[in-house]
């Protein structure tokens, strides 16, 4: 470029037309007609360095410009052209609209046309910056350096990310592990590498993973140095899972398993850590050879176990939050750490509890009694009912045995019947109290569910809360009474109910019954044996009578026997007339 002395600044007119600029004083004197020949040579010398300083800036050359003046639309700006260029403002604003040059500043900017059709120099900072923007690019990717920049948005196959310039981050190639929500990276700034870049075809590949994998080395070669069981190291929740949380220890990954969070109970890790936390964890078993590390962290605290004997002494009343429901009964958390089961048996005195939801939820704050505590299992048994009164045990007091109770059925089974005495507590009446005479085959031949019943109380056992009940007691004993009637020797009336190969059961009165022995049978002719039928009434002895075994026996040939004897006694009586036989006297007494 021709030094200021040399040239006059480029003038600008009225019209706001540039003009080629007008040689300098020294210029003009050596031209004025008394020149001699060496000062016109030396005219023509600085006349075209003047010009050839024009010529050395190319087109699409990034160079450097000092601003003029600013408009509120426009930058100009002089880069030692033949004339001067306009920028829009636009380019030089910030974030908040704000332009941030003025005159006087030198700016990089872009030479794209030397002049439009205005005569001005066409000039663009935004290009300039991107040109060089691609030569920062390009020389990171050469001696690979670190880039920052900020994802944009998620596109297919990856992230669009800015560096200055648009670039492509691969989805395979943002971390170390599968990311599966790309969309949470929105708007986050990144380190990476650049793995490939085209400038003709404006392409960049980044790549976070590589830059991850390196450091990640370095750290863990550091990290592997130091690791052992039992060392207490920081760390930062990188993965959460159902079963735990994998912990960043530097460079290698520790699985921290939900047993070993917390002394509580844990249903699932996201309720003791977020990832990103930051927390003290334990070494519990380091395996060098497939570089797997086991960690806890409720061992950095004491374990409330370990005296619980001495805080939970059996009988003690304790207070709790209902923690968890099962079929057989309800979890109590009576501090964090520490749980007792209250037993669905233990629950109520009276109530049948089917379930624990009948009686407790969720969250209910109860109190209960301390019935076992085994510290090695890391379990305490609480009964619910025990800090109340057991109705069980007035139960001997109201109901005295012999006393008669007043009661409604309310469940049969092929055993007897469960009588409801009081809410919650039930009496049963065995099938073989039911009824002094009859066989029954189910309660249900003698009772229906919902009677209402009068039964006598057999026996109380308040400890293992069973009240036996009579049906029977209540009423008359007929094989008492039959008894007491009846003696050896006595010929009764009774019809044959059923035959067996041992002889025939015959019932003497309702529900009172007896056997005749297939030897008891008249047998006193073989031409002219008995033949008994079912349902038909004979006339036969007593023979036998057990009160205890309440077994009667019974006999017909007993009975014939009587008979032969008394026409005996009756034939020998009438002996002396000589007119009448023995075949006479039994012919006359048929």
């Amino acid at each position: 470029m021709a030094n200021p002395e040399e040239l006059e600044k480029i003038d600008v007119g009225d019209s706001g037309e540039r003009r080629r600029p007008r040689p300098s004083p020294r210029l003009r004197r050596l031209t004025s007609p008394d020149d001699d020949t060496a000062e016109t040579a030396e005219y023509a010398r600085l006349l075209d360095q003047y010009d050839t300083s024009f010529r050395s800036i190319a087109e699409g050359e990034v160079v450097k410009g000092t601003v003029l003046r600013v408009t509120p639309s426009e930058v100009v700006v002089d880069v030692g052209y033949k004339s001067e260029g306009l920028i829009s403002a636009s380019e030089f604003v910030d974030e908040t609209g704000q332009v941030t040059v003025r005159a006087g500043d030198i700016v990089d900017v872009l030479l794209e046309r030397s002049e439009d059709r205005d005569g001005h120099v066409v000039l663009s900072r935004e290009k300039a910056e991107k040109m060089k923007i691609w030569d920062e690019v390009e020389r990171a990717y050469a001696e690979r350096k670190v880039v920052i920049g900020r994802v944009i948005e998620r596109i297919k196959g990856g992230l669009a990310v800015d560096i200055g310039v648009r670039a492509f981050l691969p989805g395979s190639q943002i971390d170390v592990r599968p990311v599966r929500n790309l969309d949470a990276l929105r708007g986050q700034e990144l380190r990476m590498r650049v793995i490939k870049v085209n400038k003709k075809r404006g392409n960049i590949v980044l790549s976070r993973k590589v830059l991850l994998e390196e450091e990640n080395a370095e750290r863990k070669k550091h990290t592997l140095d130091s690791l052992a069981e039992g060392k207490v190291l920081r760390g930062v929740v990188k993965n959460i899972t159902d079963y735990g949380a994998f912990i960043d220890l530097g460079g290698i990954d520790g699985l921290l398993h939900i047993t070993d969070m917390s002394w509580g109970r844990v249903s699932h890790p996201s309720e003791v850590f977020k990832v990103n936390d930051e927390i003290d964890v334990v070494v519990l078993k380091y395996d060098a050879a497939t570089e797997r590390v086991s960690l806890g962290h409720k061992q950095l605290a004491a374990d409330p176990w370990s005296d619980v004997v001495e805080r939970y002494p059996v009988t003690a009343k304790v207070h709790g939050k209902v923690v968890s429901l099962t079929d057989y009964g309800a979890f109590v958390e009576l501090e964090p750490g520490v749980e007792g089961l209250i037993h669905v048996s233990e629950m109520s005195w009276s109530k049948r509890v089917k379930h624990p939801s009948k009686i407790l939820n969720v969250g209910d704050q109860v109190e209960a009694m301390v019935l076992g505590v085994d510290p090695t299992a890391r379990r305490i048994s609480l009964g619910l009912k025990q800090v109340e009164s057991n109705p069980w045990l007035e139960l001997a007091d109201k109901y005295p045995v012999g006393s008669r109770i007043t009661g409604r059925v309310r469940n049969l089974t092929e055993f007897g019947a469960f009588v409801e005495v009081e809410e919650g507590i039930d009496g049963l009446i065995h099938i073989s109290d039911m009824s002094w005479s009859k066989r029954l085959k189910h309660p249900s031949e003698v009772l229906k569910k919902g009677d209402k019943v009068d039964a006598m109380v057999l026996n109380v056992d308040a400890e293992n809360q069973r009240l036996s009940l009579g049906l029977k007691q209540l009423m008359t004993d007929v094989w008492d009474e039959f008894f007491s009637h009846h003696n050896v020797g006595d010929v009764v009336e009774g019809k044959v109910v059923r035959m067996t190969n041992f002889g025939a059961f015959v019932e003497l009165a309702d529900g009172v019954e007896g056997l005749i022995h297939v030897s008891e049978f008249d047998d006193s002719r073989a031409d002219d044996k008995v033949d008994l039928e079912v349902e038909k009434a004979y006339q036969m002895k007593i023979i036998k009578l057990s009160p205890s075994e309440r077994k009667i026996g019974l006999s017909i040939r007993a009975l014939k026997s009587d008979e032969y004897r008394t026409d005996w006694e009756s034939y020998a009586s009438d002996a002396g007339s000589p007119h009448v036989t023995l075949g006479d006297h039994f012919r006359r007494n048929q």
